[in-house]
C-alpha cells in the first residue's frame, strides 16, 4: 500500500450505515501488528481498513497495492481516498473508499465479498 505510500466484522447497524458487508482478512497479522506499520484488515466492495500507527488525514487520495490471504496470497490493485481516522488504541487505523480499481482486483473482491457471505470463506 502507498499514499504514494504504496479490514473484524462491524456491528450490524455500522454494516447497514456503510451499504457494505465487511470481510475480515489477513487476521494473521494481528498476533504480530507491533511488528508491521500497517496492514488491511478487513475489505468490503466499497473500500478497506487499514491498521496503521501512522493513519494518513482524512482526504488524503492513497494509490493502493496490497495483498490478501485468503486461500491464496492475492493482490488488490487500485486507487482511494481517505475516508475515516481511528485514533483508538484497539483499532488504530484508516478507512479508504474505493475510487478505482483494476477489473481483476474488482473480481477478486466480489469473489471474497460473495464466499464469505455464503459461509464459505
Amino acid at each position: 500500500m502507498s499514499s504514494q505510500r504504496d479490514a473484524s466484522r462491524q456491528s450490524t447497524g455500522q454494516q447497514n450505515r456503510r451499504g457494505h458487508v465487511r470481510v475480515p482478512v489477513n487476521q494473521e497479522f494481528e498476533c504480530i501488528e507491533e511488528y508491521i506499520s500497517e496492514y488491511v484488515s478487513d475489505l468490503s466492495k466499497g473500500g478497506v481498513f487499514i491498521r496503521s500507527k501512522n493513519p494518513l488525514p482524512v482526504g488524503t487520495t492513497v494509490t493502493l497495492q496490497f495483498s490478501v490471504i485468503v486461500d491464496d496470497v492475492e493482490t488488490i490493485e487500485g486507487e482511494g481516498e481517505v475516508v475515516r481516522v481511528d485514533m483508538s488504541d484497539q483499532r488504530m487505523g484508516m478507512g479508504i473508499a474505493f475510487t478505482k480499481l483494476t477489473a481483476e482486483s474488482k473480481q477478486l473482491i466480489d469473489r471474497i465479498v460473495r464466499q464469505y457471505k455464503e459461509g464459505t470463506l
